[in-house]
């Protein structure tokens, strides 16, 4: 009996050694679609970042994107983004629009644009306090899509 009790005991005492790092690794794996909270907090970051680039003087200095805003545009592509953003962090979401550099071809977006459009994002992200890591997780997702986006050659 004294030796069950005892390694019981043991067993206790190793597990409890273990289970922070166990506990850590389970984190480490969630996706970040998880770490940002699910849809949600996606759908409020989204409509802010929506709401912002809408009224963004540089981006709306480009004719080709002034002349695509519509009010009743905004909806539809915040539930687009919102869904784009839940499908590429790990989400339950699938993206079904145009492919990024399909969906901006006419838009002739520059660098200028592009950055101006990086400010609002962070600011998004800071308005949200979204944590560090998953900050930085967004923006490369983000950063990965400008290739698609960014014309190289301004428009004349």
């Amino acid at each position: 009996m004294k030796i069950r009790v005892f390694a019981v005991l043991v067993f206790l005492i190793l597990a409890a050694g273990v289970m922070p790092v166990a506990a850590q690794q389970q984190s480490a794996a969630k996706s970040l679609y998880d770490r940002l909270g699910g849809l949600y907090p996606i759908a409020a970051l989204v409509d802010d970042f929506i709401d912002r680039v809408f009224v963004n003087a540089t981006i709306n200095a480009n004719p080709d994107i002034y002349k695509a805003r519509k009010e009743e545009r905004k909806a539809g592509l915040k539930t687009q983004v919102s869904t784009l953003v839940c499908s590429v962090t790990g989400g339950p979401c699938k993206y079904i629009g145009l492919d990024m550099k399909e969906a901006h071809k006419d838009f002739h977006i520059s660098e200028k644009e592009w950055q101006a459009l990086m400010v609002d994002f962070r600011a998004s992200l800071a308005k949200f306090k979204v944590p560090a890591a998953e900050r930085r997780e967004l923006i490369d997702i983000v950063e990965s899509t400008k290739k698609n986006m960014v014309i190289s050659v301004p428009k004349k």
